[in-house]
């Protein structure tokens, strides 16, 4: 596989295998980035809450959710570029794989099969309805 890998990551096992699966595949020359999409507040709260707070609190969450997947890639000897971004995960992943002139977009998925495979699965569905480029889902 030549070119960036884009792995949308969230601290979890399964996205740790992702990252591993990444960089297997990642080729000499080529990009590793780590993204991590937090969810927004809701409207309510940010009356009550400074936008900065929220700002920081998101940032905070996506260096948590970046964290083990950066420490795999130093371990690999890969130096990742991490992102945090807020929104909608398929969307922000879509848009990330342009931005990041990605070739490939590596996610974990959980393994469920049957209903709740359909509806844990969503965020996946929503990268593979989404995306430009080939995604590849990790169990």
């Amino acid at each position: 596989m030549a070119g960036n890998i884009l792995v949308p990551v969230d601290g979890s096992p399964n996205s740790d295998r992702a990252v591993k699966f990444a960089l297997g595949m990642l080729k000499s020359g080529a990009e590793l980035h780590l993204l991590n999409v937090q969810a927004p507040v809701g409207g309510g709260v940010s009356v009550f809450v400074r936008k900065a707070d929220i700002d920081s609190y998101h940032r905070d969450e996506g260096e948590k959710a970046l964290a083990s997947g950066l420490k795999l890639a130093a371990e690999a000897g890969v130096a990742a570029k991490k992102h945090i971004s807020v929104g909608r995960p398929g969307q922000i992943v879509a848009e990330f794989a342009e931005r990041t002139a990605a070739a490939m977009i590596v996610m974990g998925t959980r393994g469920h099969t049957g209903i709740a495979g359909v509806l844990l699965g969503s965020v996946a569905q929503d990268v593979i309805a989404r995306a430009g480029v080939p995604v590849c889902l990790v169990k």
